[in-house]
């Protein structure tokens, strides 16, 4: 991890951070489902441009456009429309701290779901402690003791950490795809706009809606366009660079970038209990991610 790389990893969590504030934001004036819609659609516009001028190309046999189909529903469409509906019960820095998570569900999925991937001792204990972090932050709340629809809002952004984690394993048949990262980001979005389409027709119906304000479309705008499209760029860069472990930090990062953004923009406030449980998932992730025993053995 040069400089370089860590400069643009904090660059990314900042981008992914923002996004719980732009859904917030976004609420204001749309409904979830439509919300997902424009953020799947103005990424899936801007990749698809950005694929031929970067020399990529597009998914064109049935098996590339199955497997990335499979990305857009459990890495896309799915946890994106669990997280907004979830934010219309708790505040965006909650939501971000719960997505902190979705490593702790990765390893797990990997672990029931494949033969090659089975725990060891670091990202076992790393789960374990996730999910006691999970517990902690989850409170009262898990006992109908916390605000009201708190615990339906943890338990639907907790359903888009495990989406996340079955992306993890759905990704494994993008191997037999041989796609280039940005052509099956482009192909997910592509996917999850077709997905998204008749939920919104059916369901929102957004021209019966009221016109929503001017900030709520620069939210939605924003959504799109910087924390789906550029920061599916940034990623796969990082990720090519130095690896999927390394790349996987900034899920200790996005927090910081919702809180500070839900507090200060928002007037959003966090438990007690949510900080602390936020340390807890901090810890676990720093078990699976193996630093800490390295670490330790090196001293």
């Amino acid at each position: 991890m040069t400089r370089k790389l860590w400069g643009l990893l904090l660059l990314l969590s900042v981008i992914w951070g923002a996004s719980f504030f732009f859904a917030a934001v976004s609420l204001t004036g749309f409904r979830p489902f439509t919300i997902v819609l424009g953020r799947v659609a103005i990424a899936a516009v801007a990749l698809v441009v950005a694929c031929p001028i970067a020399g990529l190309p597009l998914p064109r046999s049935r098996a590339q456009w199955m497997a990335v189909a499979g990305m857009g529903m459990f890495n896309n469409a799915l946890p994106f429309t669990l997280i907004v509906t979830g934010q219309t019960f708790i505040p965006s820095s909650l939501a971000g701290v719960l997505n902190a998570a979705t490593p702790v569900f990765a390893v797990l999925c990997l672990h029931v779901a494949t033969a090659d991937d089975r725990l060891r001792a670091n990202t076992l204990a790393g789960a374990l402690t996730g999910l006691a972090g999970v517990a902690v932050l989850a409170g009262p709340a898990a006992f109908a003791g916390g605000r009201p629809g708190e615990l339906l809002g943890i338990l639907l952004c907790l359903g888009a950490c495990l989406s996340y984690g079955i992306s993890a394993v759905w990704a494994r048949r993008l191997r037999s795809a041989a796609l280039p990262p940005l052509s099956v980001a482009a192909g997910q979005c592509i996917s999850s706009t077709l997905m998204m389409l008749p939920l919104v027709l059916v369901f929102d119906q957004p021209w019966a809606m009221p016109a929503p304000p001017a900030q709520a479309v620069a939210a939605l705008v924003a959504f799109g366009l910087v924390s789906t499209g550029v920061a599916y760029a940034l990623f796969y860069a990082i990720m090519a660079r130095a690896g999927a472990t390394n790349a996987m930090l900034v899920t200790l990062l996005v927090p910081v970038t919702a809180l500070i953004l839900g507090t200060l923009a928002l007037g959003e406030q966090l438990l007690p209990r949510h900080v602390a449980g936020m340390a807890v998932i901090g810890i676990g992730l720093l078990l699976i991610d193996g630093r800490i025993a390295r670490w330790i053995r090196a001293r």
